[in-house]
């Protein structure tokens, strides 16, 4: 595989606190990633150092094999989609994507009129007047009609309704099986962005704590349920990332991949076995957000 992004020992630091703390990966070419953890983990800060937007306080960043910074060869070949994207008072989405248009040298003049269309963008009103969701959309349809070769999407669905959330997912997959390119996609709804990604990067309190492929995520942990006894009996020796109990019944989320002895030994007990979600696994299996399930909003997203 090649690496279009390489970050070694990076840490940035605001005064006393920590945004980053020697965070090192690569990401390879052509594969669709998640950037995911609590709001404050610093997914955002590491997003804008990447695009030459925020600057390090140590390490190093290679995209493409180059620094970023001030270097037109890497940034005409990176779309960054902030949620929090600001436009000239007087700007209209029509002026963003003409822009983008002569910024972005992939630009698909078609595939944006089809957005537009299908997000039911208003393109002759002003910015500033549009709604949430339609101000996220003018981003994604940036993002995505922009065609380039690295494309950052921070939490590209904030204001869009479930169908409008559906509509950038299908698009996002249909494009790029027809036109792959590299996707970091920043997000808390875990669950509802799962089946998109091919490999996770987790930041939690500024650090990396996980970096694999979301098949291999899903397999190493398991919920099993049953008889309390039979249930504690069963995980005595293994790791328990979580463990709930109503009466006689238990529900407990056991770190490590099951093996078939396993299952036997579950089904003459008679416990049920399922699999853990990413977002579940996620939550249970870093330390910051463990320790701060109970604030899980109510549909279950990671903040």
């Amino acid at each position: 595989m090649t690496a279009v992004i390489e970050v070694a020992g990076l840490h940035k630091r605001y005064r006393d606190a920590a945004a980053l703390d020697d965070v090192s990966f690569r990401i390879e070419k052509d594969a669709i990633y998640g950037l995911l953890g609590r709001n404050g983990a610093g997914k955002t800060t590491l997003m804008s150092i990447l695009t030459a937007q925020n600057f390090a306080t140590e390490g190093s960043v290679r995209v493409f094999g180059e620094d970023p910074y001030e270097n037109p060869r890497v940034l005409s070949r990176m779309c960054f989609v902030r949620e929090s994207q600001k436009y000239p008072d007087d700007a209209k989405p029509a002026h963003a994507f003409a822009a983008a248009k002569i910024f972005f040298p992939n630009w698909d003049d078609d595939l944006a009129a089809d957005l537009i269309r299908q997000f039911q963008i208003p393109v002759t009103r002003t910015i500033k007047k549009l709604s949430r969701g339609q101000l996220s959309a003018v981003g994604v349809v940036i993002g995505l009609a922009s065609r380039a070769e690295i494309t950052f999407f921070d939490e590209p669905y904030l204001g869009l309704d479930a169908v409008a959330r559906q509509i950038f997912y299908d698009r996002l997959l249909e494009d790029y099986s027809s036109h792959p390119r590299t996707i970091i996609l920043s997000s808390h709804l875990i669950d509802e962005v799962a089946n998109l990604l091919e490999r996770v990067i987790v930041l939690d309190g500024g650090r990396v704590v996980m970096d694999e492929d979301t098949d291999a995520v899903r397999e190493r942990a398991a919920t099993v349920v049953g008889d309390a006894a039979a249930v504690d009996a069963f995980c005595v020796g293994r790791e328990v990332l979580h463990r709930e109990a109503l009466g006689g019944v238990a529900s407990v989320t056991i770190l490590g991949a099951l093996t078939p002895g396993d299952r036997r030994a579950l089904a003459e007990a008679r416990l049920e076995v399922s699999p853990v979600s990413l977002q579940e696994f996620i939550v249970r299996a870093t330390p910051h957000a463990a320790s701060a399930s109970a604030a899980i909003l109510p549909e279950g997203a990671l903040r």
